[in-house]
């Protein structure tokens, strides 16, 4: 018996470490095959820097790939996830890391796992340095995947959010546009749809949006207090994280909703509260900035213009109560 017999293909895994190698974008490391990833720091102009890290999969998502065969967006997903929960903190993304584990190494789905990863750390501004595949095939049966990505950011001390202090009744809540249900509450998204017509079903595999390069330009304003990036949980739920017990989240339920969420609540009988709380809602970042200075807040994050020519479309979705008022 051999390591091939007992079904770990060691070169397969090799190839794909050089398939990695050969890809040429400047988000990837030339440090990747060895045995860790490094990145050069210029900290110039960040007085006091504070490195932040974060972890996260992008769920069942991955079963929505399987069953449609598609894993060029996954990798995308993957990236987000991390680099969101980083710049809703103030920090720029600067190092990723990934970790593959699959039942079979088999190179078209990994292939486009990983271009998915670079396309995003390209999104975001940050490099891919590194990662790990692994081949199981007792844990994992052929062609299943899980995946997990790993994040280091860095912000100044003075710029790191939240800034709980400054929150007050009052202070107004704004939100930045969803473009999907993102990689959250697949569970319940799945089986509402699993139904549903086929190229409703693959809508789910909508890569969820990067929003690094707008909160780099929000969060320089100083009237930013707070941002929380909308996962599982909802609007409620993830706000929450970022504002003190003493206030609470009156939202206004009036931005256009994504035509999804009409899906999944119609298909899978899902009511309106569970809904609110299990999705993003349309809205993927909610940000709270003080009252006074609400305004130039507004022209500031009017002046972003994304290399698309487009802005970063916010909207007030709500307003922060003291907890004691309702």
């Amino acid at each position: 018996m051999d390591y091939t017999s007992a079904g770990v293909d060691i070169e397969a895994g090799d190839r794909f470490s050089r398939y990695i190698a050969s890809l040429r974008s400047p988000a990837l490391s030339g440090g990747i095959g060895g045995f860790a990833g490094g990145l050069e720091l210029d900290l110039t102009g960040i007085p006091d820097p504070v490195l932040l890290s974060t972890t996260d999969g992008v769920g069942t998502k991955l079963l929505v790939a399987e069953r449609l065969g598609l894993f060029r967006t996954i990798g995308i997903d993957l990236v987000a996830m991390c680099v969101n929960d980083l710049a809703v903190c103030g920090a720029q993304p600067l190092q990723f890391l990934d970790y593959i584990a699959c039942g079979k190494l088999t190179a078209t789905p990994l292939e486009d796992i990983i271009e998915g990863i670079v396309r995003g750390c390209e999104l975001a501004d940050c490099s891919l340095s590194g990662g790990e595949t692994a081949e199981m095939p007792d844990v994992y049966v052929a062609g299943s995947f899980d995946l997990a990505g790993f994040c280091t950011g860095v912000v100044s001390k003075a710029r790191m959010l939240p800034r709980t202090d400054r929150l007050n009744d009052g202070d107004p809540v704004f939100g930045i546009a969803s473009n999907g249900v993102h990689s959250n509450g697949l569970s319940l998204a799945r089986k509402a749809l699993e139904h549903a017509p086929e190229p409703l079903f693959a809508s789910l595999l909508e890569p969820t949006r990067i929003y690094v390069r707008e909160l780099m330009h929000l969060a320089q304003h100083p009237a930013v207090a707070a941002a929380a990036h909308i996962t599982g949980g909802g609007l409620a739920g993830n706000v929450a994280r970022v504002i003190p017990d003493r206030l609470s989240l009156e939202l206004s339920w009036d931005w256009p909703v994504p035509e999804i969420f009409g899906h999944i609540a119609e298909y899978g009988s899902v009511e309106p509260s569970e809904m609110r709380t299990v999705f993003n809602m349309g809205i993927g970042v909610a940000i709270v900035v003080s009252e006074s200075g609400a305004d130039r807040f507004l022209e500031h994050a009017h002046s972003y213009a994304s290399a698309d020519g487009q802005g970063i479309g916010l909207r007030q979705i709500g307003v922060l109560r003291s907890a004691s008022t309702g």
